[in-house]
């Protein structure tokens, strides 16, 4: 396996630029997941990283060798593609040997590896089967196990569960992860789902309008935002955000909302005063009759062990997450407290996290 290393990459069509100035490296035997909206920029970035598409500017390394300008064929990848690419007309077996054949291997080393490489995606059984008559989970495991069949330095994955209906997906998320597990492949995973790219994702960059807005762990993307898109877009519900408008100074440990003070973490520079966002999870709000933080209950929505409730705070409307035993209903007037230590504050204008005792920015690129 090998470390991909990816340099001021940019990429133009005419006057639109799809990708620019991406840095980010994966590391040797590390799942990379690109995760953003359609038209951010994601795909077009693999398949730079592929040799399926020419960079505009910037560098891509592969275990050191700088491959930018190479043919897709000379870089030692395997692609897998969301519609599986499989041969119709051959069986499961000639399909996953095809690499292998069209290398010139040995036939008796390619028997070998087809049938390891089936054992491991659990699909030795169907191996004489025709792949047209395979559901799509199967598939999907035969379009693996022809890219693994190779050996090849790393593995690029373009949306590959994006047709597969809720229960092969949740399926092959598993799967997948143990697959990397066991294998040790590096790989980069293009998705817009956030479930699968923090469910198998060692790193991920969340990407927008063709930047990477942030590149880290999913706890770091999760707990500590450096933007408000990325805030936004990462949670089910998303994020809260209440606006206000003040300055703060470095060691300010308080914020007011509505007049009322609200713990937030220290803040480590002077802010002039200007438009600001504090940012909320669903999940560190609580109920308090005795806080002067208050609004009306708005809407609740029952998810068994859970209840996801709106609040109507002063014309801000915010949904909290809390037990489904709690008796809430529409036009409730109710308290509201936040988890001060996991709270973020971003400036509006930029849309930038502002610096503070538990956030360091977190941007690439």
């Amino acid at each position: 396996m090998a470390e991909i290393r990816v340099e001021n990459l940019q990429k133009s069509f005419g006057s639109f630029n799809a990708v620019r100035n991406s840095n980010f490296i994966v590391d040797n035997g590390e799942f990379l997941a690109l995760l953003g909206p359609s038209g951010c920029g994601k795909t077009t970035t693999l398949r730079m990283i592929a040799g399926l598409e020419l960079p505009s500017s910037g560098q891509i390394l592969l275990d050191g060798s700088d491959v930018t300008m190479l043919r897709a064929r000379d870089r030692d990848i395997a692609f897998v593609f969301q519609l599986f690419a499989l041969y119709p007309h051959m069986n499961v077996r000639r399909n996953m040997a095809y690499p292998l054949v069209n290398q010139g291997m040995p036939k008796a080393e390619v028997t070998q590896r087809v049938e390891e490489t089936a054992r491991l995606l659990q699909i030795n059984h169907l191996l004489d089967r025709s792949v047209s008559g395979l559901a799509g989970g199967d598939r999907q495991r035969v379009a693996l196990g022809r890219a693994i069949v190779r050996r090849p330095a790393c593995f690029l994955m373009d949306e590959p569960l994006g047709t597969l209906d809720t229960e092969f997906r949740d399926k092959m998320v598993h799967e997948l992860r143990e697959l990397h597990s066991r294998i040790g492949a590096t790989t980069v995973y293009v998705t817009h789902d956030q479930l699968e790219a923090m469910s198998m994702a060692d790193k991920i960059a969340v990407m927008s309008n063709g930047v990477i807005e942030q590149y880290g762990t999913p706890e770091e993307i999760y707990n500590r935002p450096a933007t408000m898109f990325v805030a936004d877009f990462i949670g089910s519900p998303p994020m809260n955000f209440i606006r206000f408008d003040g300055g703060l100074k470095k060691g300010d440990t308080s914020v007011t909302i509505g007049r009322q003070p609200v713990l937030v973490p220290e803040i480590r520079e002077d802010i002039a005063p200007t438009k600001l966002a504090l940012g909320v999870r669903p999940e560190h709000i609580r109920f308090d009759d005795r806080s002067g933080l208050r609004g009306q209950v708005f809407e609740t929505a029952y998810l068994g062990t859970s209840q996801i409730v709106a609040v109507d705070i002063g014309g801000t409307m915010i949904k909290a997450r809390t037990s489904s035993s709690r008796k809430l209903s529409a036009g409730d007037a109710v308290g509201l407290t936040f988890d001060g230590p996991r709270l973020s504050l971003f400036d509006e204008a930029s849309g930038r996290a502002i610096h503070t005792a538990l956030n360091n920015g977190g941007l690439n690129g």
